[in-house]
């Protein structure tokens, strides 16, 4: 059976062409690209099985939907621009008997600068990524977007490389924009956080990652990468609060 592999990409030049690379596979890449200004599409159309579609951009799960319609296959694998196939798990996608089952799963290898990150919750993040498209989509939020599939899923062997962050530097960059997206989300499904929720959810986040989830056995990343996901939270609720108390001036 035939496999379709999608990417939707946004100024990917650093990261595509390694993506593109561990998808030899695929029968087929569609990118999906949502106004690229550097190299990307130069990059994508110069890959044999690239094929490059231009598309505004809808959100995460929305692009990704998008990017699934494109497809010629109906079994597809979904990868983002910073992931590389290892070849365990190219082995075990070919070996995979599509058609069983609507999706399987795959573990997430994570790395914070050149560093695996095994613990912090970090591992083995499981991602649902292979799927069949006639019994599976993407939920449609604006981040977060996770796959929503009929029927049992099952786990593929070997791990998708995530070159997550490259350090400190592109974490706090990207924060702005995830903790928006992750407000936005709240605020739309009608939640209310107050105080209480600046106070302790951080602090949860902080103690879920460097405790209960092993982040002190990192060391020092892992102390960091605990300190940043729960001011990551108390943005993200902040936020929230300032959105509603916007919407109560408004109306």
């Amino acid at each position: 059976m035939k496999i379709t592999a999608t990417i939707i990409a946004l100024n990917e030049e650093a990261n595509i062409g390694s993506c593109l690379a561990s998808l030899d596979f695929a029968d087929e890449i569609v990118v999906v690209d949502s106004g690229s200004t550097d190299r990307t599409e130069e990059i994508c159309r110069a890959h044999p099985r690239v094929r490059f579609v231009r598309h505004s951009w809808e959100g995460y799960g929305r692009q990704k939907n998008v990017a699934a319609t494109l497809a010629s296959h109906d079994w597809i694998f979904n990868i983002d621009a910073d992931e590389r196939v290892s070849p365990r798990l190219k082995e075990s996608i070919l070996s995979a008997t599509l058609g069983d089952v609507p999706c399987y799963k795959v573990a997430r290898e994570n790395y914070f600068g050149e560093r695996w990150i095994r613990r912090c919750g970090w591992y083995p993040d499981y991602n649902m990524r292979l799927y069949d498209r006639r019994r599976s989509s993407f939920s449609e939020r604006s981040v977060h977007e996770s796959l929503v599939t009929e029927g049992p899923v099952e786990i593929l062997s070997g791990n998708l490389v995530h070159m997550t962050y490259s350090g400190i530097s592109d974490y706090l960059l990207r924060m702005d924009k995830y903790s928006t997206l992750a407000a936005n989300e709240l605020v739309k499904a009608g939640k209310k956080p107050g105080v209480l929720h600046l106070v302790g959810k951080p602090l949860f986040t902080f103690l879920k990652m460097y405790l209960l989830k092993l982040g002190f056995l990192e060391g020092y990343t892992g102390f960091l990468l605990s300190m940043l996901y729960s001011h990551y939270t108390f943005y993200k609720y902040g936020k929230a609060i300032e959105l509603n108390k916007s919407e109560k001036v408004c109306g």
